[in-house]
């Protein structure tokens, strides 16, 4: 079946975090918006059918995990990835980042650090700053014009006293797809000093052509027994306003933990859609996802091209997975107020300023591919000429 990711989608009034703020946010209702990271196509058929038949149910009451969803997620992660998901491994969450913070709040201590490789996803910061614990920042390394871990930092780290890491895989904003081998170097330095690792694997089925994503905790009985993998079918299927993720803990005391907290918060409550959307994504999605990783490879193609020769000041980092295009502005020679003018002022552009990802992200500008081609282009364009006006 062919997929029609050309066409656009008018969401504007729809209330859209990413396109009806575009005035409060960036100061003008022109602004063309790739920031935030969600898609600008519909979501596979099948979801869209089964969130119809739900809501003409008529009555939204409490709802329960069934075994069909279950089914639908362990089968899903055994034929895409490989790795056998225990059913009994699973929480669901409302959503990636609590996990994240309800994993920071139980497995380290007051004051403690945290592990973080920046630049990094943003919430990362906020969780560990405002669960009142420390970050303990590992600076991603550019080699080849790609992101390395810094072994012999984290190994420091370590042995610093940091026993907790929040690990970015696939890397937003700089989308690696990391190796088997760099995960398993990773994974024995947290074997070796006893780290405990919060895994984000949401950006797992978006990887491009010629990549593979490895789960970290299918790398061995012992590194997914100090493993928290948060997952989720938001970002491969654009479903972030369900809020609907999970949380795979092979080791009983962890998971013991994180489920008497979540449930202390009363946040352990099933989505009334999210059991017939997730089922149905995993069991039907898989050809709909295979044609959208064509055409954001495309995209990518398309938007370092037109990069490269429309703006060569500027030098985009060429992702092996996600839809997001990390690019190194600092050729512009333009502060992190010079940036925001140029995109919101000038180019009437909105990418994510590259500061909010880290210290070391300042002068980079992150762009969400997740759109029609002729939006990508659009903005580019607009980007470029602003660009080339001002130097």
């Amino acid at each position: 079946m062919a997929y029609d990711f050309n066409r656009i989608l008018d969401r504007r009034n729809t209330h859209s975090y990413k396109w009806d703020q575009s005035e409060r946010l960036f100061g003008s209702e022109d602004i063309l918006p790739l920031w935030v990271a969600d898609m600008d196509f519909e979501s596979p058929p099948a979801i869209k059918e089964a969130l119809v038949a739900r809501a003409s149910q008529g009555s939204y009451g409490y709802t329960i995990r069934t075994e069909g969803y279950v089914n639908a997620i362990t089968g899903w992660f055994a034929r895409r990835h490989g790795w056998a998901i225990d059913p009994k491994w699973l929480t669901d969450t409302p959503g990636i980042v609590p996990a994240l913070s309800l994993a920071v709040e139980l497995f380290s201590e007051p004051n403690g650090q945290v592990i973080l490789q920046s630049p990094v996803y943003y919430p990362f910061y906020d969780v560990i700053r405002m669960n009142g614990r420390e970050t303990a920042i590992s600076p991603l390394v550019i080699n080849n014009g790609r992101y390395e871990m810094d072994y012999d930092n984290l190994e420091q780290l370590m042995q610093g006293g940091a026993k907790l890491m929040l690990l970015c895989s696939p890397h937003n904003p700089g989308g690696r797809v990391w190796e088997r081998e760099e995960l398993e170097r990773l994974g024995e330095l947290c074997l070796k000093y006893g780290v405990i690792v919060v895994s984000d694997e949401i950006h797992c089925d978006v990887v491009l052509a010629g990549h593979k994503h490895i789960p970290f905790a299918s790398l061995s009985e012992q590194i997914s027994d100090l493993t928290l993998t948060t997952l989720a079918p938001t970002k491969t299927f654009n479903l972030p306003g369900l809020q609907s993720s999970f949380v795979a803990i092979s080791n009983a005391e962890l998971k013991r933990k994180f489920d008497y907290r979540l449930k202390a918060l009363s946040l352990h409550m099933m989505h009334y859609f999210n059991i017939d959307a997730v089922t149905a994504a995993y069991n039907e999605g898989g050809e709909w996802l295979d044609e959208m990783l064509v055409y954001i490879k495309g995209n990518v193609d398309y938007a370092i091209e037109y990069l490269n020769e429309h703006l060569p000041q500027v030098k985009p980092m060429r992702p092996d997975g996600t839809y997001l295009l990390w690019i190194d502005c600092r050729g512009l020679g333009l502060d992190i107020a010079g940036l925001k003018d140029l995109m919101f002022n000038k180019a009437k552009v909105a990418f994510s300023e590259g500061s909010v990802f880290g210290t070391n992200g300042q002068g980079y500008l992150r762009v969400n591919l997740a759109c029609p081609r002729s939006i990508v282009q659009e903005a580019l364009e607009r980007f470029c000429r602003a660009a080339n006006a001002a130097t």
